[in-house]
């Protein structure tokens, strides 16, 4: 999967740009509050609609104008297709080939993307929100079946949320439509569950090696961590378990006016041997193994759709000692458009800077070098 040209028009802080970007390896270059890191996002966002920055919707157009579009062709096999994100006030349209697309889990998987940045201390520092929404992030791009299978789930729990706080606010005493959204609710829960378990499976099977190839230490792990107790994953202990911590728990909810159990209160969490990662690991170490993460879905986003997703990399390279830079750059010279910013090109290995295309990045304007 290939990104060939990317368009911005009043998006942040550019009021207009069109890049061809090469299959390869493309460098943006610039001081800090440049726009930089605007380019990332725009690309994140034409991939998922949404910004990776959280609680910034309503800065994304640039001041002064109405509307922002972003606008990219991707290349996938010897597939073009023409994508749109359109952005106003109060709503948002996606277009792939000039057609609107009306549900946004129909429009996600057209282009994947797996981004670093900065920020990405907050998975394992931060509360589990973080790390929930990481999961249904790439297990999106992944499955469009995923998506769906979540909002079906997040809506039948907001309609049981609601009917709790009307229950206890008008003291209703009849639990039949409680328990119908029960059903419901649980049927999406099991294979929530089951996708989730699945999918850090398989990163189990590979963050270990990556982590020990970049550091020369291993036993990093990943633990599943959902809020009920769960040790076979099976439809029938699925069922059991809920059932009963929703029935044991009815009055704590009814008073409280929310679902305390279920995979929107999942968390998982890294592991270094034994240790949490979040209590006895350094930043160093917390940053690497977020990055091999990352590293471990490129491989199942290969296995999974036969084509890689474009790796963003935010700045990242400053925070790297040499010879775990130079060993994570290996993972990114392996047919993967890339897609880096920086503030310094010494930052960056001579022999990936050869065949790299390089832009300017200044107040809103972008240049590309010419050799």
């Amino acid at each position: 999967m290939i990104l060939t040209k990317i368009s911005l028009l009043n998006f942040r802080n550019y009021k207009k740009i069109d890049l061809k970007l090469s299959k390869g390896v493309n460098i943006f270059v610039g001081n800090n509050a440049q726009g930089k890191t605007n380019i990332l996002e725009s690309i994140y966002l034409l991939a998922l609609t949404k910004s990776h920055r959280l609680g910034i919707e309503n800065t994304l157009i640039k001041i002064g104008e109405e509307k922002a579009k972003i606008k990219g062709t991707v290349k996938d096999d010897k597939i073009f297709r023409d994508l749109e994100v359109q952005l106003e006030k109060q709503q948002k349209k996606v277009l792939v080939n000039r057609t609107e697309i009306r549900r946004i889990a129909d429009y996600i998987t057209n282009l994947n993307v797996i981004i670093f940045t900065p920020d990405d201390l907050n998975i394992i520092k931060d509360s589990p929100q973080i790390r929930r929404n990481l999961l249904n992030i790439e297990m999106s791009q992944l499955s469009r079946s995923y998506i769906q299978l979540y909002n079906e789930y997040s809506k039948i729990l907001k309609n049981r949320n609601e009917y709790l706080k009307r229950m206890y606010i008008n003291h209703l005493s009849d639990e039949k439509y409680l328990h119908i959204l029960d059903e419901k609710l649980i049927e999406r829960a099991i294979r929530i569950y089951q996708c989730r378990r699945s999918f850090l499976d398989r990163i189990n099977q590979k963050i270990g090696a990556i982590y020990q190839n970049i550091t020369g230490v291993s036993g990093l792990s990943i633990h599943y961590e959902p809020n009920i107790e769960l040790s076979t994953f099976t439809s029938e202990e699925i069922t059991k378990k809920m059932q009963f911590k929703l029935s044991t728990n009815f009055d704590r909810e009814l008073s409280q006016g929310t679902t305390l159990y279920g995979p929107h209160r999942d968390d998982f969490s890294f592991y270094l041997d034994d240790e949490n990662m979040r209590f006895y690991a350094s930043q160093g170490q917390q940053r690497l193994a977020i990055i091999c993460f990352k590293l471990a879905e490129i491989e199942i986003f290969k296995e999974d759709t036969d084509t890689m997703p474009i790796l963003l990399l935010d700045d990242i390279f400053s925070e790297i000692d040499r010879k775990k830079k130079n060993k994570l750059l290996k993972y990114i010279e392996n047919d993967i458009q890339t897609i880096i910013t920086t503030t310094d090109l010494k930052d960056i290995q001579k022999s990936v800077l050869q065949n790299a295309k390089i832009f300017d990045v200044r107040g809103g304007f972008v240049t590309e070098r010419v050799d």
